[in-house]
């Protein structure tokens, strides 16, 4: 694990670099109802990646803010993904869908960026694309369009 310098020189400081882009999707507040007390509990969204052709998706519940996120990192970092990826785009168009949300990924050229919506833009972007035009129809959900890009994103033939 590499470090880097933090603080004055001569400081016994030091940062880690950290191996993996890390992207917050969502933080949401959730509830449990019950028939005497309401739960309420934090659910983390995140989604991380290399830069170089993995990805990762999870989601944690837990009753604080900051342990959700670290618990969502940790398992996205177990069930990492490897993309297929050509010059900073994809090989060929591809449309998947999964449950209601709809992508459609398609190649781009150089000095394009990634154009897509927010929650595809990011996955993209940790993935290590720089050029790809997409586009989602049907549901809004985040958690199912970022679903749906990482399985398009896997289902390119090599």
């Amino acid at each position: 694990m590499a470090f880097e310098r933090k603080g004055k020189p001569g400081w016994k400081s030091f940062k880690p670099k950290k191996e993996f882009k890390e992207e917050l999707l969502a933080i949401d507040r959730v509830t449990r109802v019950n028939s005497w007390w309401r739960q309420l509990r934090f659910r983390a969204v995140m989604v991380i990646g290399d830069g170089k052709g993995r990805v990762g998706l999870w989601m944690w519940k837990s009753w604080e803010v900051v342990d959700a996120i670290a618990k969502s990192i940790a398992d996205a970092k177990k069930n990492l993904v490897t993309v297929t990826m050509v010059d900073g785009t994809v090989p060929y168009d591809l449309k998947v869908k999964n449950k209601s949300a709809v992508v459609m990924v398609h190649p781009a050229s150089k000095g394009t960026w990634l154009i897509a919506w927010w929650a595809v833009r990011k996955v993209l972007s940790v993935a290590g694309y720089t050029d790809i035009l997409a586009k989602r129809y049907g549901s809004t959900n985040l958690i199912n369009n970022a679903r749906a890009t990482i399985q398009a994103l896997t289902s390119f033939k090599k």
